[in-house]
């Protein structure tokens, strides 16, 4: 026998490029102990590639794929009826057919087989492809066989198959197919068996679904199955369905449905014995792979036969535990406004802070922080404290956690709590400042602290200029302890959490006395020293100055990255709107989208990543806006405060003018603790990617960026010797990339359980979305849905939609009048922006991407929080 065909018990998890995913899968089963699969072979791709790819008529046609767009689904379906009709009409050489008509005699001849397609791109661990090509069963006979097998070929070419790889960015010829002949089985019962919960994602559970006759009846939706839940050992679950209808094999070849008897009906397909049979099946299977497993299953002669076998793709990673306790971790991410996946270097360096510390490190899973909460949840004092802080950042989060705190069949680990680290000393000496700042209330607190940050600053610039090599990598780790005081300092702190202190007690106090909800979203409006409004007030400053140059405005409407400066420097008046940007890169320029990844590209890094903002501004703004916006802002905050004392006598007005006072000097600071780390973060970055280059010089790395694929030792151990296995970047490059396909959960447990929150929808508007209220009004307006700051095209009226926001979007918020989040509570960044600028918000939207299209007329409702859907 040639290369063209293979017996499973010749093929392993190596051979995927010759048999498939399926065909390697089925070889790796057919070596398990234990595991009986029906005998069979494989035609491998070297076929499909002698017959299909050298064919010079279907080479054409399978190139005039690549200019189709997924959505085209008329030109879909008429290139793909020609491919398919030419790969069926294609001869097959002789010697490929002698090699499979010497397997199928090795079979027994005429026997019945299953004939499936085993494509390079299925059944993969990142991406099944499951379904996208086709299956024939019981095939009877060499002639019928071959037929088969070139049909399979050509149903690489089905219109579903051809969609998919162009939405997923799949090239049409480096995906191939090799084909799979199995012996048939008839089974009494058969269905799939997921190792983990597919709706749940609990390793720990095994899902399995079953009916009469042939599997393919459940696959093809033509039987309501049976549904049995099993953990460890035990039957947690059952649904049994009635069934009406089973496929069975036909004696002349085929499948045939029939009638299930009536005593059969409403029978349990499998009994629990066999159940747990199939469930210790599935757990051998799992260990094989080493991963959670959709696995197909026949039941015949009272055996279980495996008829494949593939990983489980839409699974997040759980975090990692290794005492066996259980746990709960929520997503950092979450927390801190950015849930795309980090690279190895940004990980690695982020968790630097929590070694200045001297915290433990916090678990990553699928490219993202998880901190484990369960001593914080299981703590009769913490919980509560837990999850009303974490009630103010996303309210899904603290529902989700409040959730599996009150479970009894989930005891959480206990340990010592930590609920919030207040730097060296504990809460002490922050109560003691807090309390001292509140009482004094001094104006002056707030500057000071910025220009001691300030200074530092500036003495960090000169002294990490001054150092190289491993001394550079040293001289960081040791200024993180210089940018943990900055952070964590208790007069720091203390002013931070006096704005926040402050805001809370106004809404709760006008609202019990006078009536007034949210009155402190008006009062916030334009206070001082918000670095993160003025990051976007300042760029309207920028536009100003690029309005009066119309040959810069033109050339900017097409800059790009590598050009930037040089073609600025040739448009008239390029060196005036050149100086202003500078400027504003000069303060604000460290900061970018996802920023708290030290290797995302900031905007010193590529202004154009503001162009489009500064584009918006001169489209929507008049001259001098910026100025207005600002005085408007203020006069509305002190009118409010006047109206609001006005109906106060006495000691409540005392009080509520002091505690006023404290939030127009204190809740602008709230923003800058992280302006500071990112500060330090740009002049870091600088310096290692100085680093980088003198690598690239040597020819140990291809590109500076090489190096956000090596954690922090690693990059040290490369400058230092100069070395380095650049396969190690190759593999963790295809991780990231997989990882940013993931969405991750808020709440996950140590058993893999995605833990959803919920919100009380029953006096909400019929159809509105639920969210949390963070920034008062109601607007109405065009919902403009943004998945990325670089792709933001607003105008002014529109009512952003997004998944979450950090500082860096402040600059857009100023040509929007409403913004909606799927991410993030009162006290995250998006919400005190959108309250600084008077925009009405609503956040914690579940999938509100999604749900609202791009130019549909929303109604949002930022007091009570939720959001209508008016028309498309």
């Amino acid at each position: 026998m040639g290369a063209y065909v293979l017996g499973f018990h010749e093929i392993d998890k190596t051979l995927l490029a010759t048999v498939g995913g399926k065909g390697a899968n089925l070889g790796e089963l057919s070596a398990i102990d234990g595991v009986r699969v029906p005998e069979g072979f494989c035609v491998t791709t070297e076929a499909y590639r002698a017959v299909v790819e050298r064919d010079p008529a279907v080479g054409l046609l399978i190139d005039g794929l690549s200019g189709l767009r997924a959505d085209d689904r008329e030109a879909i379906a008429e290139a793909c009826a020609r491919l398919r009709a030419a790969v069926e009409d294609l001869p097959v050489p002789e010697e490929i057919e002698r090699d499979i008509v010497g397997r199928l005699a090795a079979l027994g001849g005429d026997v019945a087989c299953a004939v499936r397609s085993s494509a390079t791109a299925e059944d993969l661990p990142s991406s099944s492809f499951a379904g996208q090509q086709d299956t024939y069963l019981n095939v009877r006979g060499a002639e019928a066989v071959v037929r088969a097998v070139r049909r399979c070929w050509a149903s690489l070419f089905t219109d579903r198959a051809v969609a998919y790889r162009v939405r997923s960015g799949f090239d049409h010829r480096a995906v191939r197919v090799s084909v799979v002949v199995q012996r048939m089985i008839f089974p009494e019962a058969a269905g799939i068996m997921f190792t983990a919960d597919p709706v749940t994602c609990n390793r720990r559970v095994v899902s399995i679904d079953a009916g009469f006759g042939l599997g393919e009846a459940l696959v093809s939706g033509l039987v309501n199955a049976d549904t049995y839940r099993v953990k460890a050992g035990r039957v947690v679950e059952r649904n049994v369905s009635v069934q009406t209808r089973e496929l069975y094999a036909a004696p002349d070849g085929g499948t045939r449905e029939r009638p299930v008897e009536a005593a059969r009906q409403s029978a349990q397909t499998l009994t629990d014995e066999q159940i747990l049979r199939l469930e210790r099946l599935g757990r051998r299977i799992e260990a094989h792979f080493g991963r959670p497993q959709d696995i197909e299953w026949g039941l015949c002669d009272g055996d279980f036969h495996v008829l494949q076998s593939r990983p489980i793709t839409t699974l997040y990673p759980v975090p990692a535990v290794s005492d066996g306790e259980n746990r709960v971790f929520m997503s950092y991410g979450h927390r801190q406004m950015m849930t795309d996946a980090f690279t190895p270097l940004g990980l690695s360096f982020f968790m630097l802070l929590d070694e200045a510390l001297g915290r433990p490190p916090m678990s990553v899973a699928g490219g993202r922080f998880y901190k484990d909460m369960s001593h914080e949840l299981s703590s009769w004092w913490a919980r509560p404290v837990t999850l009303k802080s974490l009630g103010q950042v996303d309210v899904l989060m603290a529902n989700a956690l409040t959730a599996v705190a009150a479970r009894k069949d989930f005891p959480l680990a206990r340990g010592r709590a930590a609920v919030m680290n207040f730097g060296e000393g504990g809460p002490l000496p922050m109560a003691r400042q807090y309390l001292k700042l509140t009482r004094q209330d001094d104006p002056g607190v707030v500057p000071s602290l910025i220009a001691r940050n300030e200074r530092s600053v500036q003495e960090l610039g000169r002294a990490i200029a001054a150092r190289s090599g491993d001394e550079l990598f040293a001289f960081i780790l040791e200024d993180h302890r210089e940018l943990t005081v900055i952070m964590f300092e208790p007069r720091s702190v203390a002013a931070a959490f006096a704005g926040i202190q402050a805001a809370n007690w106004v809404n709760k106090h006008m609202e019990a006395w006078l009536g007034e909800k949210n009155a402190a979203d008006v009062i916030a409006q334009s206070a001082d020293h918000n670095v993160v409004a003025a990051m976007g007030l300042d760029l309207m400053d920028v536009a100003d100055v690029a309005r009066r140059h119309p040959a810069v405005v033109a050339y900017l409407e097409r800059a790009e990255r590598e050009t930037f400066r040089a073609g600025l420097a040739r448009a008239e008046g390029g060196d005036v709107v050149g100086r202003a940007i500078d400027d504003y890169l000069l303060k604000y320029g460290m900061h970018c989208s996802g920023d708290i990844d030290i290797t995302r590209t900031r905007w010193s890094e590529d202004p154009t990543l503001l162009v489009p903002i500064i584009l918006g501004n001169i489209e929507n703004f008049p001259p001098g806006a910026r100025r207005a916006r600002e005085e408007r802002g203020r006069l509305e905050a002190e009118n409010k405060i006047a109206e609001l004392l006005g109906r106060l006598s006495g000691r409540r007005a005392r009080k509520a003018a002091r505690k006023m006072n404290v939030l127009r000097h204190f809740i602008g600071y709230r923003e800058y603790s992280k302006h500071a780390c990112l500060q330090r973060y740009w002049l870091y970055k600088e310096a290692l990617l100085g680093e980088a280059r003198k690598l690239v010089a040597k020819g140990v790395i291809a590109g500076p960026e090489d190096v956000y694929f090596l954690d922090f030792e690693e990059f040290r151990q490369a400058v230092r010797t100069g070395k380095l296995d650049y396969a190690v970047i190759e593999r963790r490059r295809d991780e990231f990339e997989e990882y940013g396909k993931l969405t991750p959960p808020r709440v996950i447990t140590s058993e893999g359980e995605v833990i959803g929150g919920a919100y009380d929808t029953g006096a909400l508007p019929e159809g509105a979305l639920a969210g949390v209220a963070v920034s008062s009004g109601v607007v109405e307006g065009t919902a403009r849905v943004v998945l990325s700051l670089e792709e933001a095209d607003v105008r002014e009226g529109d009512i952003l939609v997004t998944v979450f926001s950090d500082p860096s979007w402040s600059p857009l918020f100023v040509s929007v009048k409403g913004v909606v989040m799927e991410v993030g509570g009162v006290m995250t960044h998006g919400a005190v922006i959108a309250r600084e600028y008077g925009l009405p918000a609503v956040v914690g939207v579940e999938g509100a991407t999604r749900r609202i299209r791009d130019g549909q007329r929303i109604r949002l409702n930022g007091g009570e929080g939720y959001v209508e859907l008016l028309s498309d």
